[in-house]
Parts: C-alpha cells; sequence; structure tokens
C-alpha cells in the first residue's frame, strides 16, 4: 500500500501498517507533513536549511523577527502546500496581521532567503537500498504554485553532485521506500538549503512521465513492491508547464492548437470542475535543450487560449 498526498492522516497509514506493508512508512509521512517536525528533522541530521523557530504566540515571534530581521515569512506548522499557510513580513507593522492570518495554528518563523533559483531532485529509493534520482530539475513558480519545469536543470557540477548527494542522504536517514521529491532554494552564492520534502511523486517530476525511460510513477510502483528500480534517462532534454482551472474563463481550451505543436504531450487529470489556481492537467515537451523545451511548452500552453 502507498500513497500520494501528504494530508492523508498519519494514523490512518499507521492503523493500515498493521496489516499489510506501507511505503513510505508512518513515520516519514508524519515528519514531512508538518514543517516544525521536517525542518527539525533536517536540522537535527545536519542537512542545510534556512534559519526557522517555532511559533506558538506573539511571544514567540516578535524576538524571532528581531533575530532574523526583515523580510522573514511566517508559515503555518502543519497542511500547507501552494504557498497556502505563509506570510511575508516586511516591515513591524506586519507582525500581528502576520500572526492573525495563523489563525491560532502552530506554526515556524523563516529567515527569508535570497535564492537565485528554486531546484528540485526527484529520486527514488528500493527496500533494498537501491538509489536513482533524475538529477536536477529547475523550477518556476508564479504565485507560489509550480508554473515550469525543466531538465536539466541550469546548475553547475558541483551543484548537481551536491543535490543528488543530500538527497540521497535524506532518503537513507528516512530508510525511505518509493519515489521522494526533495526541494531546493539555490543561494546567490551556489549554496543549496532544504526547503521541502514530499514523500510522494512530485509536481517537478511530471515531466519524467514520457521524456523518460521510466517515469516517477513508474519508480513508485516499482520501489514499493520490491521490483528493480528503472532507468532514470531522459531521451532529451525537457520542459513541463502546469495548467491551472484559469484557463478554462473563456471556455474550453484550444486542445488541437496545443497538440498540433511537434513533441509535445497533453496530460489531464479529469477533475470535475476547474477554479482558479487549481491544477487540471500539464503539457510536457522535449528538445534538442531545455531552453528550447521550455519554449516550446509555453508556447504550446500559450495557444490554449486562441480562437479560430
Amino acid at each position: 500500500m502507498t500513497f500520494e498526498f501528504e494530508n492523508v492522516p498519519a494514523a490512518t497509514i499507521e492503523a493500515a501498517a498493521q496489516f499489510v506493508e506501507v511505503h513510505p512508512k508512518c513515520s516519514v509521512l508524519h515528519t514531512t507533513q508538518n514543517r516544525l517536525r521536517e525542518k527539525t528533522f533536517l536540522s537535527n541530521n545536519g542537512f542545510p536549511v534556512t534559519p526557522f523557530r517555532h511559533i506558538s504566540s506573539l511571544d514567540d515571534l516578535y524576538p524571532a523577527t528581531t533575530e532574523f530581521g526583515f523580510p522573514c515569512v511566517l508559515k503555518t506548522a502543519g497542511f500547507g502546500y501552494d504557498g497556502k499557510g505563509q506570510s511575508k513580513i516586511d516591515q513591524p507593522n506586519d507582525i500581528e496581521s502576520a500572526f492573525a492570518a495563523m489563525s491560532g495554528s502552530q506554526a515556524i518563523l523563516e529567515a527569508f532567503v535570497d535564492f537565485q533559483k528554486e531546484v528540485s531532485v526527484v529520486c527514488a529509493r528500493g527496500a533494498d537500498g537501491e538509489f536513482v534520482h533524475y538529477g536536477v530539475i529547475e523550477n518556476v513558480h508564479r504565485n507560489h504554485i509550480l508554473d515550469l519545469s525543466f531538465a536539466p536543470g541550469s546548475v553547475s557540477a558541483a551543484v548537481r553532485d551536491d543535490a543528488a548527494e543530500i538527497t540521497r542522504n535524506i532518503a537513507e536517514t528516512f530508510g525511505y521506500v518509493g519515489t521522494m521529491c526533495v526541494e531546493f532554494f539555490l543561494t546567490q552564492d551556489d549554496r543549496l538549503l532544504v526547503n521541502e520534502i514530499a514523500p510522494r511523486p512530485h509536481n517537478s517530476g511530471h515531466l519524467t512521465f514520457g521524456p523518460c525511460v521510466t517515469s516517477q510513477f513508474e519508480q513508485q510502483v516499482r520501489a514499493v513492491c520490491g521490483l528493480p528500480l528503472g532507468s532514470t534517462e531522459f531521451y532529451k532534454p525537457a520542459a513541463m508547464a502546469n495548467l491551472l482551472g484559469d484557463l478554462w474563463e473563456s471556455g474550453e481550451p484550444n486542445w488541437i492548437a496545443a497538440l498540433s505543436k511537434p513533441n509535445v504531450q497533453l496530460h489531464i487529470y479529469g477533475k470535475s470542475a476547474p477554479r482558479n489556481g487549481r491544477k487540471m492537467g500539464h503539457i510536457t515537451a522535449t528538445a534538442d535543450s531545455a531552453k528550447e523545451a521550455s519554449k516550446l511548452v509555453r508556447s504550446a500552453r500559450n495557444s490554449l487560449t486562441q480562437t479560430g
């Protein structure tokens, strides 16, 4: 048994594990579905993270903002994704409103990271310790939601190797089985900071479905079933663009226009109703370079709103 969403209650996974093998295990889910537990796990095991503090009251928040300076970011400890549950604090006058936005939830305050880009490493690990990864994937966000991913990411060989090694060490520390993604900030001086861990196939890894010999989804099945892991080789550089519900504002998107472009694949998730900001599908494209693939996939997405 496995799962593909962190917001499954950890107690459900723990109960299921009494009857059948569950991967990833309950302790991994329990850690990663809460920012405070996740950051504490990473920090205690020597992984690079931005400085953070546990916030449960304004009496915690005021001195923490003094320590970190402005800007800084207040985040709910639990159940946050796609930018939900986050407030940027730019000045002292923002402190009380940011705390009120937490609605009484436990929170963490993080020092602001002046990063040059966001990258991720999607990997898979088997119960026997076999480990594979898809290299560094570069990610572009819009309104805190992943907009575009491309591979290989434009990073140095040293950053690429460091990102893979950190990801491997996190998986081994967890005793992880399945597909996992580690999201990083890459700072202006080329240091990697772990932002989040996703204990499942990840949105940035959707570009492995088609352009790769073995997709992240197949790796999940292979890993949890005790099968050998597959090749992570890309046939060609690839890019993925998310399709949000906003594209339906003027009616059904022009699928024919997008699919008329070469080396483009369309994936629709079958969700019942489009809403602004809701991920409804994605487009992947391959080309001779990641830059060309990114240009192609953006062009294909833009064509969805063409008429005639």
